[in-house]
Order: structure tokens, then C-alpha cells, then sequence
């Protein structure tokens, strides 16, 4: 591995955290090539009327930068 580069974003789901990642890296990977690395930082979840609504994650996405 060369150079990494490392971009911050939030993915969500109505069903779990784990898939609110996997959303994230999903849509990054249609214009971001070699994603190496996902890091989740927080899960937070909206609630609405004493229920889950969406789940959310801040990942980093970790990239190789290719010159």
C-alpha cells in the first residue's frame, strides 16, 4: 500500500447499524476505487414516538490514492 487517503461520511438504514456501514461503503465504492479500510467512529439512531426510525453511522473510509 502506498498513500491512504481517508474521508469521513454517515450511512443510514431503517433496519440496523451494521447495515447503515454497509450502505455507506456501498455508495462510496460507485465513485471511490480501492477502499481498503472502514472505521466506525459513533452510532447514533433517530427515535421517533418511542421507536427506532433510522440508524446511523460516522465511518471513515480509508482509500489508496492512486497518482
Amino acid at each position: 500500500m502506498g498513500v491512504i487517503i481517508v474521508r469521513e461520511m454517515v450511512g443510514t438504514s431503517p433496519d440496523s447499524w451494521s447495515d447503515a456501514a454497509r450502505r455507506a461503503v456501498a455508495t462510496a465504492s460507485r465513485t471511490v476505487r480501492n477502499i481498503k479500510t472502514v472505521e466506525v467512529l459513533k452510532s447514533t439512531a433517530v427515535v421517533e414516538n418511542g421507536e427506532i426510525v433510522e440508524y446511523r453511522v460516522d465511518i471513515k473510509i480509508g482509500f489508496e490514492y492512486e497518482a
